[in-house]
């Protein structure tokens, strides 16, 4: 069994960076998929980025690309999420999740563990 906990939200301004982390205890595997969703206020959960734990290769969603950046240590068990260029509509609770595999990567029902969720705001 896995579990996560996240930190590094907060409050920044448009065109601020953060990263969040995602610490990964328990029983880890080769074939782990970590990834990062968010979701706003009435709004539904979205997916963000991805990585394979095993090997690195990484995903992102649309509205991220070429902004966001997820990285892993696995010495370290450990997942980040560095954002970039943030934007107002960037604001929700980000929630780091795990996969049993590493395939579909980009759909929330391919996760089985679930963070607590860490709150970024974007505001001036």
């Amino acid at each position: 069994q896995v579990q996560l906990v996240e930190s590094g939200g907060g409050v920044v301004q448009p065109g601020d960076s953060l990263r969040l982390s995602c610490a990964v205890s328990g029983r880890v595997f080769g074939r782990l998929g970590l990834g990062w969703f968010r979701q706003a206020p009435g709004k539904e959960r979205e997916f963000v980025a991805a990585i394979s734990f095993g090997d690195g290769t990484t995903y992102y969603g649309e509205s991220v690309k070429g902004r966001f950046k997820v990285s892993r240590d696995i010495a370290a068990r450990t997942v980040w999420l560095q954002m970039n260029s943030l934007r107002s509509e960037d604001t929700a609770v980000y929630y780091c999740a795990a996969s049993p595999g590493i395939l579909d990567l980009w759909m929330s029902s391919s996760y089985d563990t679930w963070g607590q969720g860490t709150q970024v705001t974007v505001s001036s």
